[in-house]
């Protein structure tokens, strides 16, 4: 490892508080979808309160097999990461310094999370047909978590600084809705 890797890296005080409710609020979304997908496994006949209609319907969306992925229901991945972030938000918040590595490893695991995100986004829309209410709250917290811990990590005077930091989640969360509208439009009411 360099110098530079093991050299802490200051953060302002938002990115904490992102890390940190980010963290908590995937979490509890991972786990109101564990609840109703443990619940479901308990008695068929539940029905999750999310299911709002044909196509808000969480059911529909953890009964297939993109949201088991690995062979196990994918809500489960996101207690475990949204709590390990809720954890590094609560140290960031605290007042801890980190280096550059674990940045950069905090980096990849939303990285990753993010184009999870993406790809259950196109399955939804495209394939599966149904929004879960509860997933699409993980979509709002990844899309300003990975942008933040990019826009982070980029050097001084990188273009990704030079944007107003705001620009691109509202960018995404634009375009997310507008594919849902162009894809499901007055169904979801």
């Amino acid at each position: 490892m360099t110098p530079d890797e093991t050299r802490p890296v200051r953060v302002s005080r938002g990115l904490p508080l992102l890390v940190l409710i980010g963290g908590l609020i995937g979490a509890l979304a991972s786990g109101v979808l564990t609840y109703d997908r443990i619940r479901a496994l308990e008695d068929p006949l539940f029905t999750p309160g999310c299911n709002v209609n044909a196509v808000l319907s969480c059911g529909d969306v953890m009964n297939t097999w993109q949201g088991n992925l690995l062979g196990f229901p994918n809500m489960l991945l996101g207690i475990a990461g949204f709590a390990a972030l809720a954890a590094l938000g609560v140290a960031l918040v605290a007042g801890a310094v980190f280096p550059r590595w674990l940045w950069r490893g905090l980096w990849a695991g939303v990285a990753a999370g993010f184009g999870f995100t993406v790809w259950l986004i196109s399955q939804c829309l495209y394939v599966i047909g149904a929004l879960c209410p509860w997933c699409m709250i993980v979509w709002a917290v990844m899309i300003p978590l990975f942008w933040y811990v990019t826009r982070h990590l980029a050097p001084a005077g990188s273009r990704l600084r030079a944007l107003p930091h705001w620009l691109v989640p509202l960018a995404l969360y634009v375009l997310v809705a507008a594919l849902i509208l162009t894809e499901f439009g007055s169904r979801l009411l």
